[in-house]
């Protein structure tokens, strides 16, 4: 894949680096089916895709960086997507505040025509749990993990 780097390593953990670019959301959710059909989790193929989709979405609009890493990975009970970016800005949670992670409900009245901002009020309607984690010097995770 023209611009990537793939560790294929270890067949529990897909870890890849790409050039933030409007193409790598889909390159992402393509690589992600395909590891759960192998990982034998096809159940999950919906809902991770979605997930991966609006998780590298997000850092490919907000990143400073040259690149975005996507860790995949396979746990006893599930898997955990982590999407890193080189921005210290942290999503904007408000909307995702009063949404436990379980449950869904609508969005807050008077954006429902919005286009933008329903990213992590999806991850937070399908993930088992999800979260930010700051790194150094620079730059975050942000992961969703999906169980089984």
């Amino acid at each position: 894949m023209a611009g990537s780097g793939v560790d294929a390593m270890d067949v529990q953990v897909l870890d890849v680096t790409f050039r933030p670019a409007p193409t790598v959301p889909g390159q992402v959710r393509m690589l992600v089916e395909l590891r759960l059909i192998e990982w034998g989790l096809a159940q999950l193929v919906d809902d991770v895709t979605l997930i991966a989709s609006e998780l590298v979405t997000n850092a490919v609009q907000h990143t400073f960086g040259p690149q975005i890493r996507v860790r995949f990975t396979r746990e006893p009970h599930g898997v955990l997507l982590g999407v890193w970016d080189g921005s210290d800005v942290l999503p904007l949670r408000g909307r995702v505040a009063e949404t436990a992670s379980n449950a869904t409900g609508p969005l807050e009245a008077g954006l429902e025509d919005e286009t933008s901002g329903r990213g992590l009020p999806i991850v937070a309607a399908l993930a088992t749990r999800f979260g930010v984690s700051r790194t150094q010097p620079h730059g975050k995770w942000t992961w969703a993990r999906v169980s089984e």
